[in-house]
């Protein structure tokens, strides 16, 4: 069932004209004729989990901050998109921007939003935010925007910002920093951006990812309990856009209902391993989740299921690992990222992911011990917990989950 890449293959499918022919801007007239606490039962009933990271569920947000009691409040929109592996928001952006304008509107509507801000980083100005540009000022032109929006008495102004590419900017707190035009610092929590004094400018924010937003049509449309039932396990409602690459024949974007099966995934939509290639390990939800092996294929991929499994949905980016991978490498790799990704502003993230960087590049280059193994496993545990965002909770899930399932790799290179 597709829900948000309906249009993706149509030409033009960014088109104003192609959106509405569809049925585009159907759901926000119905939206409007509604009260803005009915919108977001609604939105409860779907079982709609934010597609950003975490998982929270989205009607349990909106209600925080609505029962806020301070003005104004604000809905900022994270596009930010950083996690190695993912490019969903990207493409509905490219493909469909006017699916999330008009949820957007809707979001904003049920908050009791007036200025919503749009994050994107830098790299994406010419591209997928030029196409978001045209469509809020296409959206503007038609009286989606603006003053007394549609007749219903609801204003809403919308903003794009842009980003210098940080990484530590995709977390809320940091982005909303970056937003008031300081450094992208993550904010200690509590208060949380729901809350009064923790969202932007001090104020209650709901921070929502595209993919999250791009729902909310769809669920106007077909109701939060019809749109609950497409998914394939409890709590987990809609389908879901993965970013699958990795040595697949056919790597791509791909809308699955929630909770499909990696093999599924795999064999159904990405036609499988390429010739000659054995599955051995996935990374199932962006760099930052914790690996897992070929005969853990069968996991359902929703949220509840992987955190119960130690690991994580997280942005929906699917990377599927052949043979000829060296886990260590793999390792390696993301831990370079990590270690030039981190702020700085909490010593074990900032040390702990230089140092962990520093010892498996030491691994890979055939210069290790097998004590250096061990450390890079001791100082992935010592910087769980410790910091004030999850960037080093994200290095060292996956420090951890590498090599104790794929110790082998990291001996056959090691001396001793």
């Amino acid at each position: 069932m597709k829900l948000l890449t309906g249009d993706w293959d149509k030409p033009n499918s960014w088109a104003l004209d192609t959106y509405k022919a569809s049925g585009g801007y159907k759901a926000l007239p119905k939206a409007l004729k509604m009260q803005p606490q009915q919108i977001v039962e609604e939105v409860v009933k779907s079982n709609l989990r934010g597609r950003g990271g975490a998982g929270f569920p989205t009607g349990m947000k909106w209600t925080f901050v609505r029962k806020e009691t301070s003005f104004p409040k604000y809905l900022v929109v994270n596009a930010d998109e950083g996690e190695p592996g993912t490019f969903k928001d990207r493409e509905i952006l490219l493909k469909s921007p006017h699916l999330f304008v008009e949820g957007l509107v809707i979001g904003c509507y049920a908050v009791e939003c007036h200025r919503t801000y749009v994050y994107c980083r830098g790299e994406f100005r010419d591209s997928a935010m030029k196409r978001l540009q045209t469509a809020i000022d296409e959206a503007y032109a038609q009286g989606y925007f603006g003053k007394n929006i549609l007749g219903s008495g609801f204003d809403l102004e919308a903003h794009c910002v842009f980003g210098a590419g940080a990484y530590i900017c995709g977390e809320e707190t940091a982005m909303l920093e970056s937003i008031e035009g300081r450094k992208g610092y993550p904010r200690l929590k509590p208060p949380f951006p729901a809350n009064a004094g923790g969202g932007l400018f001090k104020q209650p924010t709901a921070v929502n990812n595209v993919e999250t937003l791009a729902n909310m049509p769809p669920i106007i449309n077909l109701g939060g309990d019809e749109y609950s039932k497409i998914g394939l396990v409890p709590k987990n409602g809609g389908t879901r856009l993965y970013a699958v690459s990795g040595h697949v024949k056919k790597p791509g974007v791909y809308e699955a209902p929630m909770g499909i099966s990696f093999r599924k995934l795999l064999d159904d939509y990405c036609g499988g391993m390429r010739e000659g290639s054995t599955l051995k390990a996935i990374i199932p939800g962006g760099a930052s989740s914790a690996i897992i092996t070929a005969e853990e294929a069968d996991w359902a991929s929703d949220f509840d299921t992987l955190k119960a499994k130690k690991t994580m949905a997280g942005s929906g980016a699917v990377v599927y690992f052949d043979q000829t991978v060296n886990m260590a490498h793999a390792l390696a790799n993301v831990m370079r990222f990590f270690a030039h990704e981190s702020c700085g502003q909490c010593t074990p993230c900032r040390e702990g992911t230089a140092w962990l960087s520093r010892l498996l590049d030491k691994i890979v280059a055939g210069k290790g011990a097998k004590l250096d193994v061990d450390n890079v496993h001791q100082i992935a545990r010592q910087m769980e917990m410790k910091t004030i965002c999850a960037l080093a909770d994200g290095a060292a899930m996956p420090a951890k989950s590498y090599i104790e399932k794929f110790r082998a790799d990291f001996d056959a290179l090691v001396r001793g």
